[in-house]
């Protein structure tokens, strides 16, 4: 398992998952809400030095999000770069969890089959006022895992969750 230092961000992979924990000082019931409703998806969904400026849900089984990360750092190699991808929820259990298949895209919602898509199951867990997320993805292979990893997930996820922090506070003091 690993640690990033400011993040409390903890990873481990068991073969073809992707497991991330953090701790939020949030009941559940806002962190929950800021992975439901676009208005607070777009806001954090997206590293630093990126945005999300397409951002859509149809937050129910069986409905979509879709959504597209654009660089927007002029001082990053991908300045400029859009990443497109689209999850289909296929459970939703308020406010303790959420399943959704996770792909790549084009900009008119096509999934690059080339790409790693995943299974992802989402846990929101209270713990005295504070919420525990648990996020597992689960790749077709090994392999597929380990593009994603060497994509750099793990540093996206560690900043993706830092802005979520951000609005999750936002979300309190409403």
């Amino acid at each position: 398992m690993s640690k990033t230092e400011n993040s409390k961000l903890t990873s481990r992979t068991e073969g073809r998952d992707l497991i991330l924990e953090r701790e939020f000082d949030a009941p559940r019931e806002l962190v929950f809400e800021a992975f439901s409703k676009a208005e607070h998806l777009k806001k954090w969904w997206s590293p630093e030095g990126w945005s999300t400026p397409v951002c859509e849900t149809d937050f129910r089984p069986g409905g979509t999000w879709r959504y597209c990360m654009k660089c927007t750092d002029e001082s990053q190699e991908e300045y400029g770069m859009e990443s497109w991808g689209k999850a289909v929820y296929q459970e939703i259990i308020e406010p303790e969890k959420i399943v959704q298949i996770d792909s790549f895209t084009d900009s008119e919602g096509n999934i690059a089959e080339e790409m790693p898509s995943t299974k992802m199951t989402i846990n929101f867990i209270e713990q005295d006022g504070k919420t525990k997320l648990i996020s597992r993805s689960e790749y077709a292979s090994a392999e597929s895992l380990q593009a994603v990893l060497d994509m750099g997930v793990l540093e996206g996820v560690t900043e993706t969750w830092g802005k979520l922090a951000n609005v999750v506070e936002e979300l309190k003091s409403r």
